[in-house]
């Protein structure tokens, strides 16, 4: 038997590698002669640089920047040569080696959440109006300056609403108060006083490509403070005047790099509050589709096609997970081609149970034992998950 055990990360609990690590270590127990093929997941937030620099034989580098609230953070970035990506991400990330045309042309993997990302903060931090993207960039000058002929930046999980100005900032923009002084960072608390931006990107960067999966404009009510401020600690009375703020910071971004307001509108444009309109108004930042990179990085039509049987999961799977992106997609191709499908999780909704009893060859578990206090199971997730996979399989 053949298994792919393909996990997300189960949100504040466990990681995507520590999940298919806890479920592999409970089918060795029980099945030692099956075969076991690790396949992470990562949709752009936290694991992203681990996961694709570790699929690509690549090296990391550390680094101490700005987190989210300026305290400094140790953060990594991945350094890839392009001949390790399998063919078909590379294709996607359509990126020409101009510098070398050699196999060894590096690809820096970054990801967002490493400097700037929501985990790092503590519930009573949680504030976009106090937290900065300054760190991405730090880690975004750090690639340049490595001699990366691209980078691939992950977006998920951040802290932040400051349309990627704190990013600008550490690459050489300057925000200013009406007397010419600069404002740093460049915070949504202090945007009142920002009366103009100045300066450039002072070294040249390599392209960037983001890797996003959410089509959000930058503002109104599907935008990136409508729709993901809440998260970040915003409250329902402060959204009018964040989506006002963002508009007029963004219109001085677009006025000082030349670029059209209607980049404000591209879908992707609000995605990790609004970085991704930053860097593609100030750097030329390209977006790709996130779960159709990451499925070709890791070569994962192949590693399905090869599997008997595939496990995956994450933190919670409801009625939308079928439809939507990482492990509800594995199961959906994974049904496909008529293989069968151990979902766990760590709810399963009665609404997705309904839809699995309507899919022959998908289980839906719960591994959370009723009753237990959602803190209790956060911790206890990776001993929950292997015993529910013990206890299914």
């Amino acid at each position: 038997m053949r298994v792919l055990l393909a996990f997300d990360k189960f949100k504040d609990s466990l990681t995507a590698l520590a999940a298919c690590d806890s479920a592999a270590r409970a089918l060795h127990g029980k099945h030692p002669d099956w075969t076991l093929d690790l396949c992470p997941l990562a949709d752009g937030g936290e694991g992203f640089c681990e996961i694709l620099t570790t699929a690509a034989d690549g090296i990391k580098k550390e680094f101490v920047v700005a987190g989210p609230r300026g305290a400094r953070v140790h953060a990594a970035l991945g350094l890839v040569p392009l001949a390790r990506i399998p063919p078909a991400a590379r294709a996607l990330l359509a990126i020409e080696n101009r510098a070398a045309k050699s196999a060894d042309f590096p690809i820096a993997v970054i990801e967002m959440a490493a400097a700037s990302g929501l985990a790092l903060l503590a519930p009573a931090l949680r504030d976009p109006w106090q937290t900065t993207t300054l760190g991405t960039g730090e880690l975004l000058r750090a690639a340049a300056e490595l001699g990366a002929g691209a980078i691939l930046l992950g977006v998920g999980g951040s802290a932040t609403h400051d349309l990627g100005l704190g990013a600008l900032a550490a690459l050489g923009f300057d925000f200013l108060d009406p007397a010419g002084k600069q404002i740093s960072p460049p915070i949504p608390a202090r945007w009142p006083r920002v009366a103009r931006i100045g300066g450039a990107i002072s070294s040249p960067l390599p392209p960037i490509r983001i890797a996003c999966d959410v089509t959000n404009p930058l503002l109104g009510p599907q935008g990136a403070a409508a729709v993901y401020g809440p998260q970040k600690g915003l409250l329902p009375a402060d959204l009018a005047r964040l989506d006002h703020e963002s508009a007029r910071l963004a219109l001085l971004l677009c006025a000082h790099c030349r670029q059209p307001d209607t980049l404000m509108d591209v879908p992707g444009a609000g995605a990790a509050g609004g970085i991704s309109f930053g860097l593609m108004a100030a750097a030329g930042a390209q977006l790709l589709p996130g779960l159709p990179l990451v499925a070709a990085w890791l070569d994962l039509e192949a590693r399905l096609a090869a599997a008997d049987l595939i496990i995956t999961g994450e933190g919670r799977f409801d009625e939308s997970s079928l439809s939507g992106k990482g492990p509800g997609a594995i199961a959906a191709r994974a049904l496909a081609q008529g293989k069968p499908v151990h979902v766990f999780a760590g709810a399963v909704t009665p609404a997705a149970q309904h839809q699995a009893g309507r899919r022959a060859g998908l289980t839906l578990h719960a591994i959370t034992p009723a009753g237990l206090a959602l803190d209790e199971a956060f911790r206890a997730a990776a001993a929950n998950l292997a015993t529910a996979v013990e206890r299914a399989l």
